[in-house]
């Protein structure tokens, strides 16, 4: 896995590696928290279904990422997935603010990597398009 993404062209400004480890701990324990504080939500009937879709969207998207990326190797279909991990972000953020705004401003990081993410990613398959 690691050995697939030294090789790729990667711009100047591409964090070390070792840096998404520590970081996506972070965030899957703010994910956790506060996306399962949705669907306890949901399941006691306090949130609809549709409020909570995208944060399971989010989920799917978010977690076949790595597979993608790293499994698939294709670049072009993991940019395709990581814009979709950003847009149910803001999407799940619109939905959710009128009922429990504390969980858009945990996830405040959450959007900023992976806008970053996003750039990068995005980036990375522009260098590295065959």
């Amino acid at each position: 896995m690691q050995k697939y993404y030294q090789k790729l062209k990667k711009p100047k400004w591409s964090p070390p590696a070792w840096i998404f480890g520590p970081v996506w701990t972070v965030l899957y324990i703010i994910i956790a928290v506060s996306f399962g504080s949705v669907f306890y939500d949901t399941f006691l009937g306090k949130i609809s279904w549709l409020i909570t879709l995208p944060f399971a969207l989010n989920l799917i998207f978010n977690f076949s990422f790595t597979y993608i990326q790293f499994g698939l190797k294709n670049n072009k279909l993991a940019a395709a997935d990581i814009i979709l991990v950003l847009f149910t972000i803001l999407w799940a953020f619109i939905a959710i603010m009128p009922y429990k705004p504390w969980v858009v401003y945990l996830n405040i990081f959450y959007l900023l990597w992976v806008s970053f993410a996003t750039t990068l990613q995005l980036t990375i398959t522009f260098m590295n398009k065959r």
